[in-house]
C-alpha cells in the first residue's frame, strides 16, 4: 500500500530500468537451463523466478518461495556430490600403537569430504552469484536497488543468486525432481567444479 503523501523526498536519479523483453529472458533461460530452456517453464513462472520482492513493492509476486526450494535442492546435490566423491586426504592404513587396524568401509569413504567449511565453499551466495552472473541473470532480474549507481553495494550478488535458486526451484515444481536434480548437477554444480 502506498501512502497518499510522501514523508521523504524522492531520491534523485534513482529510476532503475528493468528488463521487459521476453526474447532476452528466453535467451538467458536457454543459457541457464541449456538448449530448449525457454520451454521448460511457463511464461508466468519464468517472470516470477527472476522477480525480487523489491520490485514494485512485491505486488506482482516474487521469487522467495521458489528460491527456498531451489536452495534446498542445491544444498542436497552438493552434499550428495561431496559424499560420493573420493576422500579429501588419504590416511595411512597402518596399525596403531596397540596393533589395531582402523575400520574402513567403502560406503563411509566420502564422509571425510563432508565438512561444514567444504560444503560452504560451494554453496556460498557469492559462488552461486558468480554462476548466475556467467549466465547473464543480472541483465534480466527484476528488482529495485537502493542506489542504481552502486549495484554491488545494493545487493546485486544476493539478488541474482536468489534468482538462480528460484529458477531451479521452478524447474523442480514444473518438471519434477529427476529433471531438476539433473539440471542442478549440470548447470550449477558443473560450473562450480563439482563432478
Amino acid at each position: 500500500m502506498i501512502a497518499p503523501v510522501r514523508t521523504r523526498p524522492l531520491p534523485e536519479d534513482n529510476d532503475f530500468v528493468v528488463n521487459t523483453d521476453p526474447e532476452l529472458l528466453d535467451r538467458v533461460y536457454d543459457r541457464v537451463l541449456g538448449e530448449g530452456g525457454q520451454t521448460m517453464l511457463s511464461e508466468e513462472v519464468k517472470w516470477l523466478a527472476v522477480t525480487h520482492k523489491s520490485f514494485d513493492h512485491g505486488r506482482r509476486g516474487y521469487n522467495d518461495r521458489l528460491g527456498y526450494i531451489g536452495k534446498r535442492m542445491i544444498d542436497l546435490q552438493v552434499t550428495l556430490a561431496l559424499v560420493a566423491g573420493s576422500p579429501a586426504a588419504e590416511h595411512a592404513m597402518g596399525l596403531d600403537q596397540y596393533g589395531r587396524k582402523p575400520f574402513r568401509h567403502s560406503a563411509l569413504e566420502g564422509l571425510e569430504n563432508l565438512t561444514t567449511s567444504r560444503k560452504r565453499a560451494f554453496t556460498e551466495k557469492t559462488n552461486i552469484a558468480g554462476v548466475a552472473a556467467r549466465y547473464g541473470l543480472a541483465d534480466v532480474v527484476r528488482w529495485k536497488p537502493r542506489r542504481k549507481q552502486y549495484l554491488e553495494a545494493s545487493g546485486l550478488h544476493i539478488v541474482i543468486a536468489q534468482a538462480l535458486y528460484a529458477i531451479m526451484g521452478a524447474v523442480a515444481l514444473q518438471r519434477g525432481g529427476v529433471v531438476a536434480n539433473n539440471t542442478v548437477r549440470e548447470r550449477v554444480l558443473g560450473p562450480l567444479g563439482i563432478d
